[in-house]
């Protein structure tokens, strides 16, 4: 009958908490005695069990008496200095025990359902990586199962370095490497320029093109400013070439549709050209052995001081792990 009234006295106490929407904190006196109850058995002393849950020793000898008073049974008696359980202290613990089991399971089960917030992230995208790079990033951190709310901000090579560094962005991905005391930099993937032509190209038709076929080439080339007209001034200063500059443009997009509207010439990032962007441009990729040379990496920074919740930390590692080994493609 005893052991009954004990286990009716659990079981009530789980079905108030359901009925009533009790929170942890309202119910947490409760679990206490039950924790209380299970420390002092495990040491086998008020005195030791006392220092271990950091009450004076009255005091918990007034939280026993009160378990005991509440649930109607004697869960100790005293032999010497020792307290030694009685035969229905015995059965209540295992009931105590399986009690706070339940109580964590339930936490766990509650937190897992529990609407999860979404975590904030900006990442700050340079104007080569912003078409190339970026997409591929989002896409994969959106399929890691973490809630996320992701915004981009945009901007030249130098100006999403100082974005993160400022935390204005959370990560930054830019086409090169940058070597900064407080900034964490990791590669990505290595990339270098192409020519890229129209299909019906003159020198599409050519089994090797020299570099020297690029002067007075009418080219489109990115804006001045960009990482990448740097890397191509820099190319052509070093081979000196003189290409006919037609146009100007930030956009890929802008400049993968107009080499064949225009039937014009472009460098561009062989990790851009792909597949299906060559296929319905109906373009033409051509390396060249010194364009090689441009080989620059794209990167992952984000501030070193910067503290990612654990979950969107590995969907960060997971992504940069993917983008780095090509997988997504």
């Amino acid at each position: 009958m005893e052991v009954q009234k004990f286990y009716k006295y659990l079981y009530g106490i789980c079905i108030y908490c359901i009925i009533h929407s009790r929170t942890r904190s309202e119910v947490q006196p409760l679990l206490d005695l039950m924790k209380i109850f299970v420390t002092v058995v495990e040491h086998q002393s008020l005195n030791r069990a006392a220092k271990v849950l950091n009450i004076s020793q009255p005091a918990l000898s007034r939280k026993i008496s009160g378990l005991e008073s509440a649930l109607g049974v004697t869960l100790f008696e005293r032999r010497g200095k020792r307290l030694v359980l009685t035969d229905v202290g015995e059965t209540c613990l295992s009931y105590a025990r399986e009690f706070l089991r339940l109580e964590q399971r339930l936490m766990n089960t509650l937190a897992e359902r529990r609407p999860r917030q979404k975590h904030k992230l900006v990442i700050g995208a340079s104007l080569t990586t912003l078409q190339s790079s970026l997409p591929d990033l989002i896409a994969l951190l959106q399929s890691s199962g973490v809630p996320l709310e992701i915004s981009a901000i945009t901007g030249k090579t130098h100006e999403i370095v100082r974005h993160v560094q400022e935390h204005r962005a959370d990560l930054g991905i830019i086409a090169s490497s940058v070597q900064k005391a407080d900034l964490e930099c990791v590669p990505l993937f290595e990339d270098h320029l192409v020519l890229a032509v129209p299909s019906n190209h003159e020198l599409s038709r050519r089994d090797q093109v020299p570099i020297t076929a690029l002067q007075e080439l009418p080219m489109i080339l990115f804006s001045k400013g960009t990482w990448y007209r740097v890397l191509m001034d820099e190319l052509f200063e070093r081979h000196g070439l003189k290409p006919q500059i037609r146009m100007e443009i930030d956009s890929f997009e802008a400049i993968l549709r107009l080499i064949g509207t225009l039937r014009l010439a472009a460098l561009l990032p062989a990790s851009y050209l792909r597949g299906r962007e060559v296929e319905d441009n109906d373009l033409s990729v051509i390396e060249i052995e010194e364009l090689k040379a441009t080989k620059r990496t794209t990167c992952l920074i984000f501030s070193k001081d910067r503290s990612f919740p654990g979950d969107l930390r590995r969907a960060i590692g997971q992504a940069a792990a993917r983008l780095r080994s090509g997988s997504d493609t």
